[in-house]
């Protein structure tokens, strides 16, 4: 071979080995590039900061932008560093006064703004301001707009609390794992006293210290905001409401709310797809896709006694029904996983908040698609599918809103998957001892009329 040849050969292939690897290694090349890259700018930004590193404020935020939040609330907190770092070597100058930074903070949505108190000490400052915390609170809940609203809010430990408070949503992993008989039964010698818990403790909770501040988005437009204070038909002792089971109809009740009162409506104009006729909706499922994607549900509950509060609400639903219980119907749920520790055996409670539309218009009747708000409700219930009494849910409530929280919506998901998986557990173990019991009564049936027709003959 001529050496011409054998270095053409030679360099294709290197050229072609290298191709290969390049190819081959292509994702790890690409991340360890970026490290690089990452790292020689972290050293420029250092080398620039002439601020030494112990004066630096070293806290970390109290929120992330958890996955219920928009995608421009996401953008917004990826800039969050960008505008401290901007801003601190101007603070150190003291050539931008409070005011500034009071107009760049009041512009920010609830994550970024206790994202930006951890930036800097300036920021951290300003972000104590009640009406910052205000103004966040009214765009995320515009309930918190009502002037009694405000005022309970005030009387609980302000704005800035509440949204601690009612912006995580509950989780509770405590869920009992179905192992065989382990799983805890109702005894029968339960006493009343045990039964009920402490009567002490449930006299120090009144239906009239709870306070409900519900809002409905569709598509991040609100569509119904109501405050209902206390809870109906639950003035008396030991009346019908604490031996009844426990449910909240929030559109029977008037909510002391003159400007929201009247009938909810979704139509095409909030963004609701079109359908020509309830028959195509059954096969395509286009309706009932976009509530289920587009609806978020906020249900808070206040103490006014012990002055705290929490969501009750899973944000997105959980799942639902369409087509029931009639053709027109669309039933949607929400919920959560509250504590019962010391009040049932099973220790945790489902909150279910049930939402219910109806198709009261379609394209195909000459007028826009149009749905009707026909329930909202609350409800619980135990790990056997029992409605939980007036009584027990009063102290289930108020256990509740000091029980563990968390800003990861996956979290909360996963919650609420061990409880219906444990649910599920229990219900398939009572169905196989009820078949145990049926074959062996038919076993026992059985052998006694042969055991009959054997003594006759």
């Amino acid at each position: 071979m001529k050496p011409a040849k054998q270095v053409v050969v030679v360099f294709g292939a290197l050229a072609f080995g290298w191709l290969a690897i390049e190819m081959a290694f292509k994702p790890f090349l690409d991340k360890a590039r970026s490290a690089m890259d990452k790292y020689h700018k972290e050293t420029d930004q250092r080398s620039e900061d002439s601020e030494p590193e112990q004066n630096r404020p070293n806290r970390q935020s109290p929120y992330d932008p958890p996955p219920h939040v928009n995608q421009t609330e996401k953008t917004a907190a990826r800039k969050v560093p960008v505008i401290a770092m901007a801003v601190a070597p101007v603070e150190s100058k003291a050539s931008l006064s409070s005011d500034l930074f009071y107009d760049i903070l009041r512009r920010l949505d609830g994550p970024t703004l206790a994202s930006a108190a951890c930036a800097c000490a300036a920021f951290c400052s300003i972000s104590k301001e009640e009406k910052l915390w205000e103004n966040v609170c009214s765009s995320m809940w515009p309930s918190t707009n009502r002037e009694d609203v405000r005022s309970l809010i005030s009387s609980i430990g302000g704005f800035r609390k509440f949204y601690s408070d009612c912006f995580p949503l509950i989780v509770n992993k405590e869920v009992t794992e179905y192992q065989g008989n382990d799983y805890p039964e109702y005894p029968e010698e339960w006493t009343e006293a045990e039964y009920y818990g402490d009567a002490d403790e449930f006299e120090s909770v009144a239906p009239s210290d709870f306070v409900s501040i519900v809002d409905i988005r569709y598509k991040d437009r609100t569509i119904c905001s109501k405050v209902l204070w206390g809870i109906p038909n639950a003035n008396e002792f030991n009346g019908w409401f604490y031996n009844c089971p426990f449910r909240i109809d929030l559109l029977t009740y008037a909510a002391r709310d003159d400007d929201n009162e009247g009938e909810v409506f979704l139509s095409v104009s909030d963004g609701l797809p079109p359908i020509l006729s309830m028959e195509k909706e059954r096969k395509d499922g286009k309706l009932w896709m976009e509530l289920r994607d587009g609806l978020r549900l906020s249900w808070i509950v206040v103490n006014k006694k012990v002055k705290q509060a929490a969501n009750l609400a899973s944000w997105s639903p959980l799942g639902g029904q369409r087509h029931w219980p009639t053709d027109k119907d669309f039933l949607i749920r929400f919920g959560s996983v509250l504590s019962a520790k010391d009040i049932f055996p099973c220790q945790v409670v489902e909150c279910i908040l049930i939402m219910k539309f109806r198709v009261i218009h379609t394209e195909g009747e000459g007028v826009p698609t149009t749905l009707k708000l026909t329930e909202l409700s609350m409800q619980l219930e135990d790990m056997e599918g029992a409605h939980v009494n007036g009584r027990n849910s009063l102290l289930i409530l108020k256990e509740a809103l000091s029980c563990r929280r968390s800003k990861n919506y996956s979290e909360v998901l996963e919650s609420c998957h061990l409880y219906s998986k444990a649910q599920s557990e229990l219900k398939e173990e009572k169905m196989k001892n009820e078949s145990r019991l049926d074959r062996l009564c038919i076993v026992t049936g059985i052998a006694a009329f042969l055991t009959f027709w054997y003594c006759i003959l």
